[in-house]
C-alpha cells in the first residue's frame, strides 16, 4: 500500500504546485513522519526552479526541500520504538511513487530510514528547520579549521552567513567581521564588526590585509573577488555558497599562497554535524534569535517561495503544515 500525501511539486521550470502524491509504506527499519514545518532553501531551490540543477535532481516533476520537522507517527518492526511520537528533523527522503524526489522534504508524510532522523529533544519544533543550514555552516567552519589567531570576514548575512559568523565566534576566532548591504540582516548579526557596504567601502572598514579566513556566503563571485586583496599571506577562502561556476582573479590568491576550501553539506552520522548543531541550539550556545523571520501557511506556498526568493529581509521562512482536521489519521491516507 501507498500513503496519500500532499506535497509541494515542481512540475516544470518556474512552476510550483500543491499535489497529492503517493508515499511508499515504511520498511522494517523505517519511520513514518507527519510534517509540521518545512522551509525553503533559497539558493538550491532557486536553481532547481530555474532548471539549472544538475542531473538527477532535475527530473520533473520533483518534490523539493530538505528542511523538514515533524512527528514520528509510525515505526517499522526494526526501528527504535522510542522514536514514536517524537519531534524530529529529517533532510528529505526518496520515498515517492511516480514523482522524483529532488530532496523530497516538502511532503505531508515522509517515510525514511530511522537512522536519518534527528530527534529535536528540547528544541522548539519550528526552530528545528534551521538545522540543515546550521549543520552546513558548522561543517564549513570545521573544514576551515578555525584558529584562535584568525581574523575572519564573512561575506553575506543571509542565513548561512549569519550562522557561519556565529560558529566562527564559538570556535574561538580572534575577530569576526560580517558584511552585507541589507540593513535588516545586519541588525541581527552577531559579530565583532558589522559592515554595511552601502555606507562604507569594505577597504575602508578593513584597512589592513590581515584577514586569515574569508567565508563566501553570498553566492557571488564578484563579491568574493573584491574581498580577496584583504587576505593575509597563507590565508584561506571558504566557499559556502552554491555556484554555477567558480571564477576569481588568480593574482590575489597566488601572491598570498591562499587555500580555496570547499565544503559539502554536512557530515552524517550520530556524531555528525546535524546532532552537533542540535546540541549547540539546545544548550543555548548557538543563538538563532531573529533568524526565523517569516511564517507562511502551506496553502500560500507560491507566496512563500516568492518571499524566500525576492525579499532580502527574509532570512529563514517557516512553512506551517496543517495539523488538525485534515487526514489526521494516518490510516485514512492509505490507498491500495
Amino acid at each position: 500500500m501507498a500513503i496519500k500525501s500532499r506535497a509541494v511539486v515542481i512540475p516544470r521550470r518556474n512552476s510550483i504546485e500543491l499535489r497529492t502524491v503517493q508515499v511508499l509504506e515504511p520498511k522494517a527499519g523505517d519511520v513514518l513522519i507527519r510534517t509540521a514545518f518545512t522551509s525553503i532553501s533559497a539558493g538550491t531551490e532557486r536553481m532547481l526552479l530555474d532548471g539549472r540543477m544538475p542531473h538527477p535532481a532535475l527530473l520533473f516533476p520533483v518534490v523539493p526541500g530538505y528542511e523538514t520537522v515533524g512527528q514520528v507517527v509510525q515505526v517499522g518492526a526494526r526501528a527504535p520504538k522510542e522514536l514514536l511520537g517524537q519531534w524530529v528533523y529529517v533532510g528529505g527522503a526518496r520515498c515517492f511513487r511516480g514523482v522524483n524526489p529532488a530532496w523530497g522534504g516538502q511532503s505531508e508524510y515522509i517515510s525514511t530510514e530511522a537512522e536519518r532522523v534527528v530527534p529535536l529533544g528540547t528544541i522548539d519544533p519550528a526552530t528545528g528547520v534551521i538545522l540543515a543550514l546550521a549543520a552546513t555552516a558548522l561543517h564549513g567552519l570545521n573544514v576551515a579549521q578555525i584558529r584562535s589567531s584568525d581574523r575572519v570576514l564573512v561575506l553575506g548575512q543571509g542565513i548561512v552567513g549569519q550562522l557561519a559568523a556565529r560558529f566562527a565566534k564559538l570556535q574561538g576566532a580572534q575577530h569576526v567581521a560580517v558584511v552585507d548591504r541589507v540593513a535588516s540582516r545586519l541588525a541581527v548579526s552577531k559579530a565583532d564588526q558589522v559592515i554595511d557596504v552601502t555606507r562604507e567601502s569594505l577597504d575602508e572598514a578593513i584597512s589592513e590585509t590581515n584577514i586569515n579566513l574569508i567565508v563566501e556566503a553570498t553566492g557571488s563571485m564578484p563579491a568574493l573577488a573584491s574581498a580577496l586583496p584583504l587576505l593575509a599571506n597563507h590565508g584561506r577562502v571558504l566557499l559556502l555558497g552554491y555556484y554555477d561556476h567558480i571564477h576569481i582573479p588568480y593574482a590575489p590568491v597566488f601572491m598570498r599562497e591562499a587555500q580555496i576550501l570547499i565544503a559539502r553539506e554536512w557530515q552524517f552520522g550520530p556524531d555528525g554535524d546535524l546532532p552537533r548543531a542540535r546540541d549547540l541550539l539546545a544548550s543555548g550556545a548557538l543563538d538563532v534569535s531573529g533568524l526565523l523571520t517569516h511564517r507562511v501557511p502551506l496553502d500560500r506556498i507560491q507566496a512563500a517561495y516568492r518571499l524566500a526568493f525576492e525579499d532580502p529581509s527574509c532570512l529563514k521562512l517557516v512553512v506551517e503544515w496543517p495539523r488538525d482536521g485534515i487526514e489526521s489519521d494516518v490510516a485514512h491516507a492509505r490507498t491500495p
